[in-house]
């Protein structure tokens, strides 16, 4: 089901109705609720996928109670190891089967054997990167001794399949969310305003603008050889960095929106990163709880290893952003994707000399100022010539996209000038809130001015609506 379907705009309100007004004095009954919700909400696409939500939280329910019982620390690694196998087997088998088949039988072309090997049409599961990643962090929370384990199926289960954040994050630590699903919970008129806001301002990025970006992206980048430089230059940094940008925020904007009206919090997933400074910032401020999790179970536990001795801090580095790459789906193009980024982070870190920040993903607090625009346009331009490979559908196609782009044409006037226009407008906006959380705390308007701002997103929203585009990131 998508957020911006008919059936999701049937389906929000009637949930709401039967959590807060019929279910609303029993916990138990509440959690049942959103467990089946949940499971009809993804059930939606293909009823199949089912089975493996149900077979991912079924291991890990158990793993996580089987590690917390034993007191023997090998007993309690086979439990977490059979939780990694299973979640990541089947995130491997389902994601990158295929490519590696492709890959083998081209690495034997390459040498003049020529090999026939039907592979599998592999439907890849919605969000089974995000609800594995998840459950995977609760197995080794408790395994670490940093969570408890869950002994309530229900809750547990709710807890993998929460329909908010189920399909594209964001992706919740087990410590975070599931002891909100074992607290009795209030409906709170000031928590159903936050998470409208929210829910409105989320579904205007998706529906608005991401889905005009994308038309005008899909067009430059499927015939890129019959655009000019300038029109090339719009179809990275205007359309289809602003569409990857607000689609995914705007997914995430939803998803917390839609968690706050059944009276759950969860984590910020963008902090406007398209106003970094640096490529550590600009890694602090997109997709943070992607990040944040491969910091804390992949790169930490390398560190821990010292496998590479005194090399160990870059390569580890560079081993999690190519795995960062690969992540977002099995393609060269990822890989290139993730290692670009992974050896631009190196070299910040190099260059201002401070490798101790390196692990932590961070390099300031405070917001930018105009002052520090010289710095943003850099690390856009830089990040935005990166995404040319996260679009186009190969190494070849990428590499001629910058090289037509690179031309006389682009001082030209641009075709697609007054498309722009809409997605300038929405930075320039997030420009002026981007000291708050999203671009509707508007706290020094007065009430009928945000009214003005409400009522006309809700009718540019519904002129649009019905493409029913999917979110970039349900193919990841």
């Amino acid at each position: 089901m998508l957020f911006n379907s008919l059936e999701f705009f049937l389906f929000l309100p009637l949930i709401f109705i039967l959590y807060w007004f019929v279910f609303q004095r029993n916990l138990k009954l509440q959690n049942a609720l959103v467990l089946a919700a949940s499971y009809v909400f993804y059930g939606w696409w293909d009823w199949r996928f089912l089975i493996l939500i149900f077979l991912s939280s079924l291991v890990d329910f158990i793993c996580g109670q089987r590690i917390e019982d034993s007191d023997d620390d090998k007993v309690r690694k086979r439990w977490m190891y059979l939780s990694v196998a299973v979640n990541l087997g089947m995130l491997g088998f389902f994601k990158y089967f295929n490519f590696f088949v492709e890959s083998f039988i081209d690495a034997f072309s390459f040498i003049g054997l020529n090999l026939h090997i039907n592979t599998l049409q592999i439907i890849l599961p919605v969000g089974i990167s995000f609800y594995t990643f998840q459950t995977l962090s609760y197995t080794i929370d408790v395994y670490r001794k940093r969570a408890k384990a869950s002994r309530e199926a229900i809750s547990f289960f709710a807890f993998v399949s929460f329909f908010p954040q189920l399909v594209a994050g964001p992706i919740e630590r087990a410590k975070d969310l599931i002891p909100q699903f074992e607290i009795k919970r209030k409906f709170t008129y000031e928590q159903a305003v936050s998470g409208s806001k929210l829910l409105l301002w989320g579904l205007f990025k998706k529906i608005v603008v991401a889905d005009h970006c994308a038309l005008h992206a899909d067009e430059i980048f499927g015939n890129y050889t019959a655009y000019g430089g300038s029109d090339l230059f719009l179809g990275i940094y205007f359309f289809f960095a602003m569409q990857l940008y607000c689609d995914f925020s705007g997914y995430s904007d939803v998803a917390v929106g839609t968690a706050r009206l059944f009276g759950f919090e969860l984590s910020r997933n963008f902090a406007f990163p398209y106003f970094s400074r640096d490529i550590a910032e600009f890694w602090k401020r997109w997709h943070i709880t992607l990040g944040t999790w491969f910091r804390d179970y992949m790169y930490r536990s390398m560190e821990a290893s010292s496998f590479f001795g005194r090399f160990g801090r870059p390569t580890n580095l560079l081993l999690m952003f190519i795995a960062i790459g690969l992540w977002h789906g099995a393609s060269w193009n990822f890989f290139l994707w993730g290692t670009c980024n992974g050896i631009w982070f190196l070299l910040h870190m190099r260059l201002r000399q401070k490798p101790e920040n390196s692990a932590k993903f961070e390099s300031r607090s405070e917001n930018a100022k105009m002052s520090d625009m010289p710095q943003v346009i850099y690390t856009l331009g830089v990040a935005g010539l990166l995404l040319v490979f996260f679009r186009v559908p190969d190494f070849a196609a990428g590499v001629g996209y910058l090289y037509n782009l690179i031309s006389w044409d682009f001082f030209s006037w641009p075709t697609k000038f007054w498309a722009a226009f809409l997605p300038l407008g929405l930075k320039m906006w997030e420009w002026q809130v981007r000291d708050r959380w999203h671009g509707l705390e508007l706290p020094h308007w007065k009430s009928w001015q945000r009214w003005v701002v409400y009522v006309l997103m809700v009718f540019s929203i519904f002129y649009y609506f019905g493409q029913e585009r999917p979110f970039v990131y349900f193919q990841f």
